[in-house]
């Protein structure tokens, strides 16, 4: 299925375990969306004290070697690779100001322990330009993918749009479904029992009102895209447990959003995308919006 952007798919690239799965994610993502693949190396180090001298002959080596590989397994990619001057967060946020979406490997041991996502990671997905997914080692020996394309929903106004738009069009390109998760009500200390509590105390009108919100949110999408199909996925509780649950084994592709002007140096990108970043078994997909 091709897509009308000509914007590649950019995938951070350092020679680790992690990165070579990011990448072989990132060249099927491509594939999938009819994009170009763009792989990129930022080879400047942090100037800790006395760093070590970096070798651009080195990293250019790094990229012709990958490029080389990706090439031969997706023969039908157009592939480029951009060797950029500059410290990695540097220079992936950069990179993600040309980008469809950028894709950044991300070490991880488990659903428990989850993404480490470490001193590059933190500050390019608070920064990002376009959407990040995060994708794990673990990926690159996955034979198959899940069927849905799970999104968490905080915002049901006009926010939600960018969310939705790489919601639907990722499950497209994958012929999955699409479940819209909307978690309402403040994170309670009382257990799952508390929502039947409320219910029975006049609280249905409430629920009632942010299915309603959940479906008029999503028309828009399902119309622009009959042929995904959709779970409405609503729940009370805590938005960061129901989500992680909402993915179960299904999911292909986790979907969360971080608002846009943080202050310049801020690394934060909100609890639920910290959570999904850590404890997601599939990659993660980090939207910027509002």
């Amino acid at each position: 299925m091709n897509l009308p952007s000509t914007r590649p798919v950019s995938v951070g690239i350092d020679g680790s375990a992690e990165s070579q799965a990011a990448l072989e994610w990132a060249a099927r993502e491509a594939t999938r969306r009819g994009v170009p693949l763009r792989l990129a190396h930022a080879w400047m180090e942090e100037s800790l004290f006395v760093p070590t001298p970096p070798d651009e002959n080195v990293a250019r080596r790094l990229l012709e070697q990958a490029e080389a590989e990706v090439s031969a397994g997706h023969p039908e990619l157009t592939v480029s690779t951009r060797l950029v001057p500059d410290t990695a967060a540097s220079g992936l946020v950069d990179e993600s100001s040309e980008a469809e979406l950028l894709v950044l490997g991300s070490r991880g041991h488990g659903a428990v322990v989850g993404f480490l996502v470490g001193s590059v990671g933190q500050p390019v997905i608070a920064h990002a330009h376009c959407p990040v997914v995060s994708v794990r080692a673990v990926e690159a020996r996955r034979t198959t993918e899940g069927d849905e394309v799970v999104v968490g929903l905080r915002d049901l106004g006009p926010d939600s749009g960018r969310l939705l738009d790489f919601a639907f069009t990722s499950a497209a390109v994958r012929g999955a479904t699409v479940r819209a998760v909307h978690v309402w009500g403040a994170p309670s200390m009382f257990g799952s029992d508390v929502p039947d509590m409320l219910q029975q105390r006049g609280h249905q009108p409430v629920e009632d009102q942010q299915a309603a919100l959940l479906s008029e949110a999503l028309a828009p999408w399902r119309e622009r895209h009959p042929a995904v199909p959709v779970v409405e996925h609503l729940r009370f509780g805590n938005a960061s447990e129901e989500l992680l649950a909402a993915t179960s084994h299904r999911a292909a592709l986790l979907i969360v959003g971080r608002r846009l002007h943080r202050p310049r140096l801020s690394l934060h990108i909100g609890g639920v995308a910290h959570a999904a970043l850590h404890h997601a078994a599939c990659p993660v997909a980090v939207v910027p919006y509002g």
